[in-house]
């Protein structure tokens, strides 16, 4: 089995000081003998400081002056002009880096110093922080170096300055990644153990103040009880540091995350998914957050286990830290590497790419990979597209299955005549004939194909299985003439979004082939949309910098994404599902308005709009719209690519992946917050294109000063906040289960008070623009 995550184990300086001891004729430095040892252990790369600690030592020494000479005006002079000689040219001594040759850098992801401070409070301990990264990175580039993991942001309200220095170092280098090291939630992780700040009376104010060797995060905490229940701010708040530096950098595709798992993980779902959207290239994991089962072997929490699992999907490299230390009285260091791999074993996730048959194993390559939407109409397929989708054995049983149910559940006759609309290289005329064979009836099939090198291979199929059993004409279903009308009219034209490989459009023609009691496959198709997250696929969209790019809808197999919205109403109660239905469209259709031909006059009928609320539970950026449809064959047989009834209706279906409409700006939005989205399908004689368009709004409540003196919001259906008493809704980085704790009636009922009415409305805090106005950048032609 191919594995999916990699392994890199993470030194200390101590531990390259101490490989200097064991160094033998084969190995000429601590770093070569290091990174032999690590390969034999199974370790695919090697994590290490880059500086020693003589560096920041001398960085100290120039920049912040010792307590002990904070009077000593000399000494004061020397500091600043070795500090002023240092800014003009940064450079190291050999002494001060771990690493100087190329043969050692090759496996190495190399460790920022942990102790540059990029978001301080000072200006001057920002400015000589930035400095020395930018020395650093200039050495790792040097040395070809691929990966520089950056420390952590500490302080909130400096995070902006934090971006910033980061965005010169994008721009200063092409090809170094940079990886930020980011908790999932709980700072503390970050605070000192030693090292206490130097007090201000100490710092020579010319150069640099001094602050933490190790700072602490300072972020907003919630003072509540509830809140430390359900901590939704503090597990925010890294988060919210992470989108404010990606956004900018500009969603630079070279800045990526190390997610530091030390610290169990919260048992809420939605708060870790979000990560799952997030490009995280590197999971750190070091042997404290190990526990021992009843054997004493290490392994992780659940919480920790499940997330580690669902993240084997996006191969990882897993950084062991501390795995040497002694930590767990069994298995020794070997034991956390096998117990990670085991976990990637048992990860549903990489089951599934290695199951033949599966829709991850036949999209290996292609997730998140964005694909224009087919053009059946404009566009005569080729036959290497026709056999990819001639694979999906889920889709073509189903077609079965339901022609089957069609005659059977059809009156008794000698002659049932069976027309396939559309029928490509023939695996749907294949299937109707199997499906009169099982059923024992009497039927004829027409098979209808309007592709001039599609209708060649028909003919071959005709000759050679079909013979009598299947009449062929050529021509465009919307114009060619049947000899007679026929029983049950076969057809398979559905898009990702259900409609937008025109399958109305088609159907209004062909519906002319059907009699009046004709059973028609499919019977109906609805199109479903969820907000979305998902940094990698926001940059996919945008990679040409056209605005066509940010306006077209794509096919995507969805992999680094997560879906923003949640079930139930939301605070005001008004949202619908995680996932929402815009529209339907049904076959044979009754309402449309037809010539002579039996053709609609306009396409007027097939205009369609949806405005959807959906509640945002847990804070995110959306980057674009999740599209699915569901199709009902016939009876209860089915087809759908919705993710709560795919694996019912057809699972392991491979035809179809979601259609992703993006946004051409992501659109913040808080926890417990609500998102109104507007789509419209629209048309003219030459065209169908889409048009989305999104609100986000906050929950507030209007509290009335009593019953019969408070206003009624709710004749008119607004759900905008009315002029009385404004009660806001507790802070957006609150945890959703939390925000609104109910009073007991009982306790109502012991003070002897009547509840004060109050109605829920909205203040609006952000939007979209309007996407693809008129069709501009993307249409289906007719």
């Amino acid at each position: 089995m191919t594995e999916a995550a990699s392994l890199a184990s993470c030194f200390t300086f101590d531990d390259i000081s101490q490989a200097s001891a064991r160094i033998d004729g084969s190995d000429n430095t601590p770093v070569l003998k290091l990174i032999k040892e690590s390969h034999a252990k199974g370790y695919d790369f090697l994590c290490l400081p880059l500086t020693t600690p003589k560096w920041r030592e001398r960085w100290r020494n120039m920049c912040i002056v010792p307590s002990e000479s904070a009077n000593d005006t000399d000494v004061n002079t020397t500091a600043e002009q070795q500090a002023e000689a240092w800014r003009k040219a940064p450079t190291f001594l050999h002494e001060e880096v771990t690493i100087s040759r190329l043969d050692e850098a090759v496996p190495v992801l190399v460790m920022a110093s942990e102790w540059l401070q990029l978001d301080s409070t000072d200006d001057w301990v920002r400015h000589d922080s930035e400095i020395a990264l930018r020395q650093e990175v200039a050495y790792a580039s040097y040395l070809n170096i691929q990966t520089v993991i950056l420390p952590p942001p500490r302080h909130r309200s400096q995070v902006a300055s934090y971006a910033r220095a980061i965005n010169e170092c994008l721009k200063s280098t092409t090809y170094v990644n940079f990886s930020i090291r980011l908790p999932i939630y709980d700072p503390v992780v970050f605070q000192p153990k030693e090292s206490p700040p130097i007090p201000p009376s100490t710092v020579n104010t010319s150069s640099t103040p001094s602050a933490p060797s190790t700072p602490k995060i300072v972020t907003p905490r919630v003072s509540t009880s509830k809140a430390a229940r359900a901590p939704e701010g503090e597990i925010n708040a890294t988060w919210e540091m992470w989108d404010i530096i990606r956004t900018l950098c500009d969603y630079n595709t070279r800045l990526t995350l190390t997610l530091d798992l030390t610290l169990p993980l919260p048992s809420n779902a939605g708060i870790l998914n979000r990560w799952m959207a997030e490009p995280v290239h590197h999971i750190f994991l070091p042997a404290s957050t190990f526990i021992a089962n009843v054997k004493g072997y290490p392994v992780l929490p659940k919480g920790t286990q499940s997330f580690l699992r669902n993240s084997m999907a996006h191969h990882p490299i897993i950084i062991m830290s501390g795995v040497s230390s002694g930590l767990h009285t069994k298995g020794g260091e070997s034991a956390y590497a096998q117990y990670v791999r085991h976990v990637e074993k048992t990860s549903s996730a990489v089951q599934a790419a290695i199951t033949a048959g599966t829709v991850e194993h036949f999209a290996q390559g292609y997730q998140d990979y964005l694909q224009n939407p087919l053009q059946p109409l404009m566009d005569n397929l080729q036959s290497i597209t026709y056999q990819t989708f001639e694979q999906d054995p889920v889709k073509y049983r189903n077609y079965e299955e339901a022609v089957y149910r069609a005659l059977m559940d059809w009156p008794d006759s000698d002659h049932i005549v069976i027309c396939v609309a559309g029928a490509g290289r023939g695996p749907l005329v294949e299937r109707s004939l199997t499906a009169i064979k099982r059923s024992r009836r009497s039927a004829f099939v027409y098979a209808v194909e309007k592709n001039p090198n599609a209708f060649v291979t028909l003919q071959g199929r005709k000759q050679n299985e079909w013979s009598d059993s299947v009449q062929l004409f050529f021509g465009d279903m919307r114009h060619v003439e049947l000899p007679e009308q026929v029983d049950i009219l076969i057809t398979e034209l559905l898009g990702s979004f259900g409609d937008n490989e025109l399958s109305p459009e088609c159907l209004d023609g062909a519906m002319r082939f059907l009699k009046p009691d004709g059973i028609s496959i499919p019977s109906s198709y609805s199109a479903h949309l969820a907000p979305l997250s998902s940094s990698k696929l926001y940059n996919n969209a945008r990679i040409s910098r056209e605005i066509k790019g940010m306006e077209t809808p794509y096919v995507v197999m969805f992999q680094n994404v997560n879906i923003l919205s949640g079930d139930g109403g939301g605070v005001s109660g008004r949202c619908g599902r995680r996932i929402q239905q815009c529209w339907e469209f049904e076959h044979p259709r009754k309402d449309a308005t037809v010539d002579e031909r039996g053709l609609p006059l306009t396409n007027s009928h097939n205009v369609r709009s949806a405005k959807l609320l959906f509640h945002i539970p847990h804070a995110g950026v959306m980057h674009g719209l999740a599209g699915y449809f569901e199709a009902v064959l016939y009876g209860h047989v089915g087809l759908s690519i919705h993710p709560n009834s795919k694996d019912r209706m057809s699972k392991d279906m491979l035809s179809w992946f979601p259609l992703f409409f993006p946004f051409k700006e992501p659109l913040y939005l808080p926890s417990n917050s609500e998102l109104h989205v507007s789509i419209w399908r629209l048309t003219n004689e030459r065209q169908v294109w889409y048009e989305w368009y999104a609100e986000s709004f906050l929950p507030v409540f209007n509290t009335a000063s009593s019953p019969e003196h408070s206003e009624d919001t709710s004749g008119d259906g607004s759900f905008y906040a009315s002029s009385s008493t404004h009660v806001a809704v507790p802070s957006p980085v609150i945890d959703a289960i939390d925000a609104f704790p109910s009073l007991e009636r009982s306790e109502l009922r012991k003070s002897g008070e009547e509840p004060l009415r109050s109605t829920a409305g909205v203040i609006k805090i952000g939007q979209t623009s309007l996407h693809n106005p008129g069709g501009r950048s993307s249409w289906i032609g007719l």
